[in-house]
C-alpha cells in the first residue's frame, strides 16, 4: 500500500478506536428525597393599581383558598421532595410570579415517586389572577377575594373550584382553558363577572350558576367529546344556544325549546349562553 492511501487508513482506525474508548457522561437521575416545607409570604405591593398575581404550576397537587391575614397578597406553604421543585417568586412593580421549579423526568423518575403540593391563602385587595398549571389536582375555594379578572390554563387537570360567597369586585373576564379534564366550578354567580369563556378538550364538566348573580352575564363554552351539565337556578333568566355535531341534549321542567335555543324564564339579572359542542351530552338542570 502506498504512503498516500496508507495514511487515510490509520487516520480512519485511530479515530474509531478512539470513539470505543469515550464514556460520555449519561444525565443523572433526581431522586426524591426527604420533604421539604418551605413557608411562602408575600406582603401586597404599594403599587395604587390592581396587582397581577401569575401563580405557574406544573404538577401535583394544588389548593388555593381566602387568607385570614389581611395584609399578605399570598401565604402558605410548598411541599416537594426534590430541590428542583422549590419555588421561585419574583416581583416587579404590581407584578407578582410564583413559578415552580423545573424537573427533567426519565425512565428512572415517576410522578407517583414525586410529592409537590402548594397549600396557598391570597388576601382581599383588587387582584388580577392567572393560573398556569400542567397534570394536576386542585382545590380552590376564591370566595370572599377580589378578583377583577381570572384566568386559569391547565392540562389534563382534576379540579374543583367554588366560589363560596360573592366576589368582591366586578370581574370584567373569567376565562378557564383545559385539556382532557375533568372540572366542576360551583357558586359561578358569586363570581360577579361579566365574561365568561370556557374552553376544554374531552372530559367530564360541571358548571353551577348558582350564587348571588349582580350583573348580566355572558357565557362561551367551546368544548370536544364530553359530557357538559349546566346548572342554572330557576329564578335566573337564562338563554342557552347550542351548536354543534351530535349532541343529546336533556333539559329539565322549566326549560323551552325552540330550535337549537332553550330559554328559561325569570327576573333579575340574565345569562345568555352559547355552548359549542363538538359531540356528546349536554344537561341542562337547575
Amino acid at each position: 500500500m502506498s504512503r498516500s492511501r496508507l495514511l487515510p487508513f490509520l487516520l480512519s482506525a485511530f479515530l474509531l478506536t478512539m470513539a470505543c474508548n469515550i464514556r460520555l457522561p449519561l444525565p443523572s437521575v433526581p431522586t426524591p428525597g426527604p420533604e421539604i416545607v418551605d413557608e411562602v409570604s408575600i406582603p401586597w405591593p404599594e403599587e395604587d393599581t390592581p396587582v397581577q398575581l401569575t401563580l405557574r404550576f406544573g404538577g401535583g397537587t394544588f389548593a388555593l383558598s381566602p387568607a385570614a391575614d389581611e395584609e399578605m397578597l399570598l401565604s402558605g406553604t410548598a411541599t416537594y421532595n426534590l430541590p428542583d421543585l422549590k419555588p421561585h417568586v419574583e416581583v416587579i412593580g404590581n407584578r407578582v410570579e410564583v413559578s415552580q421549579g423545573e424537573v427533567s423526568f426519565s425512565d428512572g423518575l415517576r410522578w407517583k415517586d414525586v410529592k409537590n403540593e402548594w397549600r396557598f391563602q391570597l388576601g382581599t385587595r383588587p387582584l388580577d389572577l392567572h393560573i398556569q398549571a400542567g397534570a394536576y389536582q386542585a382545590e380552590y375555594d376564591l370566595g370572599g377575594l377580589a378578583l377583577t379578572s381570572l384566568t386559569i390554563q391547565d392540562g389534563a387537570a382534576d379540579v374543583h373550584l367554588s366560589f363560596s360567597s360573592p366576589n368582591r369586585a366586578e370581574m370584567s373576564l373569567l376565562r378557564y382553558e383545559t385539556g382532557a379534564s375533568d372540572v366542576r366550578m360551583d357558586h359561578l354567580g358569586n363570581a360577579n363577572f361579566k365574561t365568561m369563556i370556557f374552553k376544554s378538550g374531552a372530559g367530564d364538566y360541571t358548571l353551577d350558576f348558582s350564587g348571588e348573580l349582580q350583573q348580566d352575564a355572558t357565557v362561551t363554552i367551546e368544548t370536544g367529546l364530553s359530557n357538559l351539565i349546566l346548572l342554572i337556578p330557576q329564578e335566573i333568566p337564562a338563554q342557552v344556544t347550542v351548536e354543534g355535531g351530535l349532541t343529546n341534549v336533556a333539559a329539565d321542567s322549566g326549560w323551552s325549546q325552540r330550535g337549537n335555543v332553550y330559554t328559561q324564564e325569570g327576573e333579575g339579572h340574565s345569562l345568555v349562553i352559547v355552548v359549542q359542542i363538538g359531540a356528546g351530552n349536554l344537561t341542562l338542570s337547575h
